[in-house]
């Protein structure tokens, strides 16, 4: 039976910096591994990167974007900051930064110019009530399978900005918002795109699943019972949101697949929110730090 390999990148913002890293020793540790991979899902950042990837970029390239961009993605004009009250009555940074650095890197490319399959969760707000649906908001996940639901004409520097739309931290784009808010582990969904009889085509037990998080951030919020209001939840529950789901998806995988799956996900020794572009030479510290020992091994034997 022929493996069939899929890798799989949470969202995290900055911390996507933390993967691309683990991605770039990973590949000097056991050569040829990324190019083996079948199928490439990613959500926010982890779709950014795994858009990268499916391009054809190494992760040093990658690693390059982060370090080099951070501050010009979050960057939070004094102006803006005052118009919106800090945050309170719109979104803390443009993404106007973002979509300029991705289009310096990703040019003009679509999905369908993609040498490899690629999964990519967002969130659409408005659906127009197409195919005779009710008008409501749904999850959309874009990917270029061939067929009759196909993305391959998206450009991916759309696709990437979509994904990337962390409502609070950045405006909508294109009536989307960061599939984060459902999918921010998408290995669940990547193993669904992988066994659907008209996409994938696989079955359970061909698949590989590899599995990125961006670094587990310590954080809690203390209290038996928070009495809460909107106005109080309003930026935890975002974060909770995003951050709080990936656990979901890798209990799940890992029942499923057993030893075919292999989760990567470091906890952070110190708290690293999504927008801190100051820590990036932490960043890359840290995930020089991370023992792969079970990574490689598992990537050896079972990829």
């Amino acid at each position: 039976m022929t493996p069939y390999r899929i890798l799989s990148i949470d969202g995290g913002g900055i911390r996507g910096l933390l993967t691309a890293v683990l991605l770039d020793r990973l590949v000097a540790a056991v050569p040829g591994w990324l190019d083996r991979v079948d199928l490439f899902a990613g959500t926010s950042t982890g779709g950014i990167l795994v858009l990268g990837l499916a391009k054809g970029l190494p992760p040093s390239a990658i690693v390059k974007l982060y370090r080099e961009d951070g501050d010009r993605v979050f960057a939070a004009s004094w102006f803006r900051g005052m118009r919106d009250l800090g945050g309170w009555l719109g979104a803390k940074y443009d993404n106007a930064g973002l979509v300029g650095a991705l289009e310096e890197l990703l040019g003009q490319t679509t999905l369908g110019d993609l040498a490899r399959r690629v999964l990519v969760p967002t969130f659409d707000l408005d659906n127009h009530g197409e195919k005779g649906l009710p008008r409501s908001w749904k999850p959309k996940f874009f990917h270029n399978f061939p067929g009759p639901d196909s993305d391959a004409a998206e450009r991916v520097v759309d696709v990437a900005v979509r994904t990337s739309a962390a409502p609070t931290y950045f405006p909508t784009y294109q009536g989307y918002i960061d599939g984060g808010v459902m999918a921010n582990n998408p290995s669940m969904a990547a193993l669904a795109q992988a066994l659907d009889a008209d996409t994938g085509k696989q079955t359970l037990d061909a698949v590989r699943l590899l599995s990125f998080g961006t670094g587990l951030n310590p954080t809690f919020l203390a209290g038996d019972r928070l009495d809460w209001g909107k106005l109080q939840w309003a930026r935890p529950i975002v974060d909770a949101m995003i951050e709080g789901t990936m656990g979901v998806a890798d209990y799940q995988c890992a029942r499923l697949l057993g030893s075919r799956y292999h989760r990567l996900a470091p906890v952070l020794t110190e708290v690293i929110p999504l927008d801190a572009a100051d820590k990036v030479e932490r960043l890359v510290a840290l995930a020089q730090e991370v023992d792969l020992a079970a990574t490689i091994d598992w990537l050896q034997k079972s990829y």
